[in-house]
């Protein structure tokens, strides 16, 4: 089966993003999938947040795009997590200016994941929290995008953007790009703003947004300064039980089943 390429993007920043990915591709591994991680931001949190010392690469995501480098020879297991990656470095943040001249510039990334697309089961990229080439390159080659966001006031207005972003980039470059659904983080079942966002996020939305809200938590924000998933870092804390069950409802919209 050809691998589910999900963007896992926000045009703003501290929305849980980086979070979200390294904890879904953690339960993916969990559940008996394969899963690889594509670092796409130039700070490389999903790699060193997957247990990966990103000073110390020989290849990455930018020797990638830059045609430098083939896949398997970027692609590291994540120790940790159980998962592949394709690691990230402020290397990265060169690859956009190297890139503006290149040939099918946008079209990089979906080139390269296009020879692997059988060899897993979910492909999640990081995507940077700006519209840049980066981003571009990642919703070119995705088939959905996954949208993670805090219920707050300003991130509605946000979400409007990324929705007018996503239907250019289907225009000119994806034709079969779609949101896939919302993910709900940093909710506090106690912030009346919270529900009252999180409610009109399902009027707008409907069943694209996910039933599995992941709750603010100490655990959470703990696990990426050890390397860890939160899953291996503390698999019976709340914030590790809800992204296992949202991993759980997202393979059930894909309609596969687990193994776990």
């Amino acid at each position: 089966m050809t691998a589910r390429i999900l963007a896992v993007t926000n045009q703003k920043g501290g929305v849980g993003k980086t979070t979200s990915v390294v904890n879904i591709a953690a339960s993916l591994v969990d559940l008996g999938k394969r899963a690889l991680l594509v670092d796409l931001d130039p700070q490389g949190n999903a790699t060193t947040g997957s247990g990966i010392d990103k000073t110390k690469l020989r290849y990455s995501v930018y020797h990638l795009l830059l045609e430098q480098a083939t896949l398997p020879e970027v692609t590291v297991p994540s120790p940790t997590g159980g998962y592949q990656v394709l690691p990230a470095n402020r290397e990265l943040a060169g690859a956009e200016v190297e890139l503006v001249d290149g040939e099918r510039r946008e079209y990089r990334l979906r080139q390269a994941l296009e020879k692997v697309s059988e060899d897993y089961d979910v492909v999640l990229i990081d995507c940077p929290p700006a519209l840049n080439l980066l981003t571009i390159n990642g919703l070119a080659a995705a088939w959905r995008v996954l949208i993670p966001m805090q219920c707050e006031y300003y991130a509605l207005e946000g979400l409007s953007d990324l929705v007018q972003t996503i239907r250019r980039v289907r225009g000119n470059l994806n034709p079969k790009l779609e949101i896939e659904g919302l993910v709900r983080t940093m909710v506090d079942p106690r912030n009346a703003l919270s529900l009252q966002v999180s409610a009109q996020l399902e009027q707008h939305f409907g069943a694209k947004v996910y039933g599995t809200p992941i709750p603010r938590n100490v655990r959470l924000a703990e696990a990426p300064s050890h390397g860890q998933p939160v899953l291996r870092y503390d698999a019976s804390s709340k914030g590790a039980q809800a992204y296992l069950q949202l991993t759980r409802e997202m393979l059930a919209r894909f309609g596969t089943s687990t193994v776990a």
